[in-house]
């Protein structure tokens, strides 16, 4: 049996994207690493799996596995390029994506540009989570060059390093060692954030579960919350990423809206080996 796939991409940050609405598929973790391998399988950040809503609330449920086999709660970038998709088979210009972490509408807004309403960020350390109650906008943390991070959840745990230097940081070096650090029980997405002026930030990310990726969309998300509460930025800014640009903004309302490109690269289909 094959199992159709179709390989998508928002701002770099790429997915191997499954329907499994009308059949049942299930992706053991060795699998997972196989099929997000560069060289021996089709390589992605994350698997996507569609579902149907269990609630029957939303177009569709979206399960997110990183390149390790672990999954995530949310991704931004998976987000757009799904709610692309169900808007192309619906006809429809807005569509809701539900993750495990909650309902999120977005709209189609032209021609490969998505925007998604990702929700109020957490800032509350039990919401993010972190290990004990301490104060989320100055995280006791350092290693190397870098130190006191903010932090929040956009669905997922993030912590976001003020930087006067992106370009040379040992991000591939410090970024899994952080990932894993004993502030976060559930490890967290470390973010590198330069700030250029208070409408544009610089951005890199370590994923947890995936790496340095080339975008990370709730990681832009928690980058312009952090940055705006640390007085660095306004509500909106250009958040700029090695693969592309988000543009973020989070309203009076307390939430945060992304907007950017969601891309089809090509469509294949995987074998019964995988």
């Amino acid at each position: 049996m094959s199992i159709p796939f179709v390989k998508m991409h928002g701002a770099g940050n790429d997915f191997v994207v499954l329907d499994a609405r009308e059949q049942r598929l299930s992706f053991p973790a060795h699998v997972v690493r196989r099929i997000a391998d560069r060289r021996l399988g089709v390589g992605c950040d994350q698997l996507i799996v569609l579902e149907r809503d269990p609630e029957a609330q939303a177009d569709v449920f979206m399960r997110i596995l990183n390149a390790d086999g672990t999954e995530a709660g949310a991704c931004g970038n998976a987000t757009r390029c799904v709610a692309a998709l169900m808007a192309e088979e619906s006809g429809e210009r807005k569509v809701t994506v539900r993750t495990v972490s909650g309902l999120l509408p977005a709209e189609i807004i032209g021609p490969g540009l998505v925007e998604v309403d990702m929700g109020p960020p957490r800032l509350d350390w039990e919401g993010i989570p972190l290990s004990g109650a301490m104060d989320t906008l100055h995280l006791n943390l350092s290693m190397g060059p870098v130190a006191d991070p903010a932090a929040c959840s956009m669905g997922n745990p993030h912590a976001t390093f003020f930087v006067d230097d992106l370009e040379h940081l040992p991000i591939e070096s410090i970024g899994p060692v952080l990932e894993k650090h004993k502030l976060f029980p559930e490890r967290a997405n470390i973010g590198f954030a330069q700030v250029e002026s208070p409408t544009r930030i610089l951005l890199r990310v370590w994923e947890r579960g995936a790496g340095l990726t080339l975008a990370c969309g709730s990681g832009a998300c928690a980058t312009l919350v952090n940055a705006y509460r640390r007085e660095l930025t306004g509500r909106s800014a250009t958040v700029v990423m090695d693969g592309g640009e988000l543009v973020i903004s989070w309203n009076e309302e307390g939430r945060v809206t992304m907007r950017g490109p969601a891309e089809t690269s090509f469509v294949g289909a995987l074998e019964e080996w995988v």
